[in-house]
C-alpha cells in the first residue's frame, strides 16, 4: 500500500480519486454478497469516472450537507477519540491510501499503530444507529468499503464503528475474507477494463483531454 498525507476533504485528497475506483464507491461496482453489480448503477461510476480522466479533474463535489459536515465533525471531535480511550488504542490518521500498482484507493478514518488493523467510524442518524445495534451486524451499506479497505491495505481485520450521542456505540471486528478480496480484485480488472474501452472510444474519435472537440459517433 501506498500511504498520501494529505487532509481529507481537501483539493489535493479530491484529486488522488482521479480516475480510479475507491472503497467508499465499491458498492457501486459489487453487492453486498461479493458478485458483481449489473445495470445501471456500475455503469454510471465507471462513466463519471472516465469523466474525470478526459476532464483532467474529479467530479467530487466539495460541498457538503449539514448532515455530512456534523457527521465529520463528531467523528473527529468525539467517536475517534472515544474509540482510542475506550480501547487503548493509538490511532494513526491519514489521508488517502491506494494499492501499490495505484488502481485502487481508500480513505480509513484511522489506522491503528501496533496493529495490521484499520478504523472505520460512522455517525448515522439516531433511527439507523438503532437499527445497527438491534442487528449487530456490519451494516450491508458499509460491506464493500470495509472489505475494500482491507483489500487495499492488506490489512487482516477492520474495525467498523456506529457511534451516535446518547446511545452506546456498535463496535465491530471484522476479519479479512479471501473470497471478498478475490470478488474485489475482479471488480478492479473489470472497471479498468471498462474505464480504458470508453476513454480510447472517446479519444479516437474526436474528444479530447482538457479540450472540447466535435464529437463523431
Amino acid at each position: 500500500m501506498k500511504i498520501h498525507d494529505c487532509e481529507q476533504g481537501t483539493l489535493e485528497w479530491t484529486k488522488l480519486h482521479f480516475g480510479i475506483p475507491t472503497a467508499s464507491g465499491l458498492d457501486n461496482l459489487i453487492t453486498p454478497e461479493f458478485e458483481l453489480r449489473k445495470g445501471e448503477t456500475p455503469k454510471t461510476y465507471i462513466y463519471k469516472k472516465v469523466a474525470e480522466k478526459i476532464q483532467g479533474r474529479p467530479l467530487i463535489d466539495l460541498s457538503a450537507s449539514s448532515f455530512m459536515l456534523e457527521q465529520g465533525m463528531i467523528v473527529e471531535e468525539e467517536a475517534r477519540p472515544w474509540y482510542a480511550l475506550e480501547y487503548d488504542k493509538h490511532i494513526r490518521q491519514v489521508g488517502f491510501i491506494t494499492t501499490d500498482d495505484g488502481r485502487f484507493g481508500c480513505s480509513p478514518d484511522g489506522l491503528i499503530e501496533g496493529e495490521e488493523c484499520g478504523l472505520e467510524i460512522k455517525s448515522p442518524a439516531a433511527h439507523t444507529h438503532v437499527k445497527y445495534l438491534v442487528n449487530g451486524v456490519l451494516p450491508k451499506e458499509y460491506v464493500a468499503q470495509v472489505f475494500g479497505s482491507m483489500y487495499v491495505t492488506g490489512f487482516k481485520k477492520w474495525i467498523f464503528v456506529s457511534y451516535r450521542r446518547g446511545f452506546p456505540a456498535l463496535v465491530l471486528e471484522i476479519y479479512r475474507d479471501q473470497k471478498a478480496m478475490d470478488a474485489i480484485a475482479h471488480a478492479i480488472d473489470v472497471f479498468h477494463r471498462d474505464l480504458n474501452t470508453h476513454c480510447f472510444m472517446l479519444l479516437r474519435n474526436g474528444c479530447k483531454k482538457d479540450g472540447a472537440t466535435r464529437f463523431r459517433p
